[in-house]
């Protein structure tokens, strides 16, 4: 079981952790804008801007992700079965938890998912 002093140590990593993806995710916002089709420029650089508005979408979805999982550890980090495995219900490591406070598998058991 997790001690009281690490939860808060976690705590406080989450939310330093949710500071930058905030920022991310408003440069993103910014980055996505549609490309208009009256814009003067070349037909391959608006592929470009097009490819690259694609990328930046897949990012900005990925960041937003992010953000929900750590909201989430955020609010379940009082619950008795935080930091415990989802699928095998051992306790997984404080380091790991640290790292990816929102993980919700032990290493072994996410070794195995990706198999």
């Amino acid at each position: 079981m997790m001690e009281n002093q690490q939860r808060l140590k976690l705590k406080e990593n989450i939310k330093e952790k949710l500071k930058p993806i905030k920022k991310t995710i408003e440069s993103y916002e910014l980055l996505i804008k549609p490309v208009s089709p009256d814009n003067a420029i070349g037909r391959l650089t608006r592929m470009e801007a097009i490819n690259s508005k694609s990328m930046n979408e897949a990012a900005l979805k990925r960041a937003r992700i992010t953000l929900s999982k750590l909201e989430r550890a955020l609010a379940r980090i009082g619950s008795p079965d935080f930091g415990l495995c989802s699928a095998c219900e051992e306790p997984i490591p404080f380091a790991r938890l640290m790292i990816l406070p929102e993980t919700e598998l032990c290493v072994k058991c996410a070794g195995n998912m990706g198999s």
